[in-house]
């Protein structure tokens, strides 16, 4: 199997996981589920690595899947940069423990520096 379901169907998965790529570049760190973090950080280094691309095709790719222009502007001017030396590996994930009422296990998921 090539990627998670997440006992969603399709659309429901492709919208949650924009959301909350969108979200990740936005804020640089999230709380989430391990597994929607795992699936995460697949296409947040797949953003990143288009933001180093920089050019106007890679733009257009990033702004058809993140739901925000500002986030696009902000991936390709300002994270894009810090990792021009790096060869993926742009995100981190912590354990942060166990939900309380369902006991799913909880990360963060940041950008690293």
């Amino acid at each position: 199997m090539g990627y998670r379901k997440l006992r969603r169907n399709s659309s429901h998965r492709k919208a949650m996981l924009r959301n909350i790529v969108t979200s990740l570049l936005r804020e640089e760190r999230i709380r989430t589920t391990e597994p929607k973090a795992k699936e995460l950080r697949r296409m947040a280094e797949k953003m990143i690595t288009l933001g180093k691309r920089g050019d106007l095709h890679a733009r257009r790719q990033a702004l058809a899947y993140l739901l925000d222009e500002d986030v696009v502007k902000k991936l390709f001017d300002e994270i894009a940069p810090r990792y021009a030396d790096r060869q993926g590996g742009y995100t981190r994930m912590v354990r942060l423990g166990y939900r309380r009422g369902d006991a799913a296990p909880l990360v963060m998921v940041e950008l690293v520096e």
